[in-house]
């Protein structure tokens, strides 16, 4: 059971795709071949969660795309506050609400030719919204999820900075990829020094002895829900440290879990076929995952 595995549901062949400020049906949202995000991954994006009508915690995610559009050097074409009615319109055109996910796409545009060069760009940036009906298994909070340690690094910013959440995420999927050949439902990733980094898709989280750590981020990206957690851990009177910590750290761990904007918090029961704990979701991890619900709440009064 995957962080991201959710239950089809039928009204999403129904829905409308915002394309570069169209509405098209699903299967008219298309791009050119000569797309700078198909051709080369050259891009940013944001995951999004809808809950009561508003998107939760839209300014930070906002704030994270257009960083790294500008350390992209690629100019979105939109204000944020135009960004955000451009989002509002697409949920109002498709009548969404409640458990929806939005996949907010930015690529450089179409491209004269297909090369990495930015200056044989001929079109302004493609942006395209995606809404879907996308709620997590509930069972999944309650089963948690088993990771594993693959070999596949999280490289320093010299290479390619781990803080954009750029289209190219090939190491994320080869991390993927041999976790799953593991029969593990994701990757735990560490840093270029044998520290814990990330998941390939989440960010993760240990509890010892009543202190929640997570890594130190500098090889991660500066994950939205992460954040929150760590603020809301501090708010509650809960040791909350960000470090450099080792895989013998996490296997002695009392919890642990993993966050992201689709399914929250989530407990992890197994690392490397070591068991976390008793095996079972933590009362530390549910405090927070509590605290987390109450805080969206709030967010989407």
């Amino acid at each position: 059971m995957a962080t991201h595995d959710a239950s089809q549901d039928a009204r999403n062949e129904t829905i409308l795709i915002n394309v570069n400020g169209e509405m098209k049906p699903r299967a008219e949202a298309v791009v050119s071949v000569f797309d700078s995000g198909f051709i080369l991954g050259d891009g940013v994006w944001e995951g999004l969660r809808v809950h009561n009508g508003k998107i939760a915690f839209l300014d930070r995610h906002l704030a994270r795309l257009y960083e790294g559009a500008k350390a992209l050097d690629l100019d979105i074409g939109l204000t944020p506050d135009e960004m955000a009615a451009r989002l509002r319109e697409t949920l109002d055109a498709n009548g969404m609400e409640e458990g929806v996910h939005i996949r907010l796409m930015v690529t450089r545009g179409v491209k004269s030719t297909p090369y990495q060069d930015p200056r044989v760009t001929i079109g302004p940036p493609t942006v395209v919204i995606v809404p879907e009906y996308k709620s997590a298994d509930p069972a999944l909070y309650e089963a948690g999820v088993r990771l594993f340690t693959v070999h596949v690094r999280r490289g320093a910013p010299d290479v390619q900075d781990p803080k954009l959440n750029s289209h190219s995420k090939l190491n994320c999927i080869l991390a993927c990829i041999q976790a799953a050949k593991a029969g593990a439902d994701e990757a735990l990733m560490l840093d270029p020094h044998g520290f814990v980094a990330t998941c390939n898709s989440t960010h993760f989280f240990i509890v010892r002895s009543g202190e929640v750590w997570t890594s130190s981020g500098r090889y991660c990206l500066g994950g939205i829900t992460r954040g929150l957690v760590l603020e809301l851990a501090r708010e509650a009177g809960m040791p909350a440290q960000v470090k450099d910590f080792s895989l013998t750290d996490v296997y002695g761990a009392d919890e642990a879990f993993v966050t992201g904007t689709f399914a929250g918090l989530v407990p992890v029961r197994e690392v490397d076929g070591r068991v976390i704990g008793d095996g079972k979701p933590g009362p530390v991890t549910g405090k927070l995952r509590g605290l987390y619900h109450a805080r969206i709440e709030r967010e989407c009064a």
